[in-house]
């Protein structure tokens, strides 16, 4: 291991995001002064959010909403509560936002916003003050045309109703002004699935594009919530062989295959899988390092690291989650030829269902599910064979050539914008 590596201090997430910017920065030649243009967020807010709590008690929370660029459209990222939020982290999601919607395509820039809290410990009627709170705070800088969000960690379609319902009592009506709402409630068909169904998408395209068939591919997901339940349904449907599965209770293994619908109905059933019969349970370090073909990280970022990157033992990973493999490791599992298809394109199939469900809104018009399903397979087929082809033309990772192509739609949308 070099020595450099391994004595470097662990970077944060908006180190780990620049990392990466530099990286594909350095393989465009971009000057210093329009790296500092692009890497710099257009306004970061950090405000008070004063709550009443069930038993009287005055608690004052801290909320954020960092809008990083806007130069190819409204801006557009989640809000999440979370105990551990920061404005470092929200700075580097917001900055992740952009070079997501540019990667697809979309005609979005990038933003994110979070309140330190935890949400498991409110009550339902705690966590709507909060959040119409929030709204009230930040209503004016937030919209249809400027600023879009949706759900992320700790917040849900339901949050999304509070947040529309709270900003249209200042601006009027306009559903267009949140995404992820529920269905019934102007949100989009396919919204709830599309993270994970674009990451099985993917991993489809990726593997086709290696040669391999889906029968003959062993796959290991780690993380059974949203995005790795939907991925697991998906590519159990197309025939791949899903050998490990895991969420808080534990991690699952049956070298022959797991029973995908039983899990998704014991999930269903018991609201986590443990408990889960006809596997082996395993923890998640050992999940891991499974003998398989592909990996696919879909709960928490960082969980592969300079720690446990040589026992990885998977020749392929789709990044579910936001940032599961860190910097150095990253780098060392692109020398090993292990190929890694990054986050900023790997799960956009959320933020790509959003845009369908803005379209839907300001068109006052509703798509069916199937072709939300068929332009999500679009987008994301075109995204994945630019990726594909830049990074084959210059000798790079998956990930640099999708921060290249990223870079270049903004810097050019920038460029043409005047500044």
């Amino acid at each position: 291991m070099n020595s450099n590596v391994a004595n470097r201090k662990h970077m944060n997430a908006y180190e780990t995001v620049l990392h990466y910017f530099e990286r594909a920065a350095d393989a465009l030649d971009l000057q210093e002064s329009t790296r500092r243009l692009l890497k710099m967020p257009k306004r970061e807010i950090t405000v008070e959010v004063p709550v009443e709590m069930d038993d009287g008690r005055l608690e004052t929370l801290v909320g954020y909403r960092v809008q990083h660029n806007n130069a190819r459209g409204p801006m557009k990222g989640g809000l999440r509560f979370h105990p551990d939020v920061d404005l470092d982290e929200v700075r580097a999601l917001a900055s992740l936002m952009t070079w997501k919607t540019a990667v697809v395509n979309i005609p979005y820039g990038g933003a994110k916003g979070g309140i330190c809290v935890a949400p498991r410990e409110l009550s339902r009627k705690e966590n709507e003050r909060i959040t119409r709170k929030f709204i009230d705070q930040i209503h004016d800088i937030i919209g249809p045309d400027r600023d879009i969000p949706a759900p992320d960690m700790g917040t849900n379609s339901e949050t999304m109703a509070w947040i529309r319902n709270q900003w249209e009592k200042y601006h009027g009506f306009n559903p267009a002004c949140i995404t992820g709402k529920p269905v019934e409630d102007y949100g989009a068909k396919g919204r709830e699935e599309a993270t994970g169904r674009g990451v099985g998408i993917l991993s489809f395209k990726m593997l086709k594009r290696l040669g391999r068939l889906p029968k003959d591919t062993r796959v290991v997901i780690q993380g059974f919530g949203n995005v790795g339940s939907h991925a697991a349904k998906f590519m159990h449907e197309s025939e791949f062989k899903i050998v490990g599965i895991s969420d808080i209770s534990g991690a699952y293994y049956r070298e022959d295959g797991l029973d995908i619908p039983a899990a998704l109905h014991h999930v269903i059933e018991n609201r986590s899988l443990q408990g889960f019969e006809n596997a082996e349970k395993i923890t998640n370090d050992e999940l891991l390092e499974l003998d398989c073909d592909l990996l696919v990280p879909a709960a928490l970022g960082g969980v592969v690291t300079m720690d446990n990157v040589e026992k990885i033992r998977a020749k392929y990973i789709v990044e579910g989650a936001n940032g599961p493999v860190d910097a150095d490791a990253d780098q060392r599992l692109f020398e090993r030829g292990v190929a890694v298809l990054p986050d900023i394109l790997a799960n956009a199939g959320g933020v790509t269902v959003s845009y369908f469900e803005w379209v839907q809104n300001r068109q006052y018009y509703s798509w069916d599910l199937n072709r939300v399903r068929q332009q999500l397979d679009s987008i994301l087929s075109s995204a994945f064979e630019d990726v594909w082809q830049l990074a084959n033309e210059k000798n790079v990772s998956l990930r640099t050539a999708a921060f290249m192509i990223a870079i270049q739609r903004v810097k050019r949308s920038t460029e043409l914008g005047g500044f």
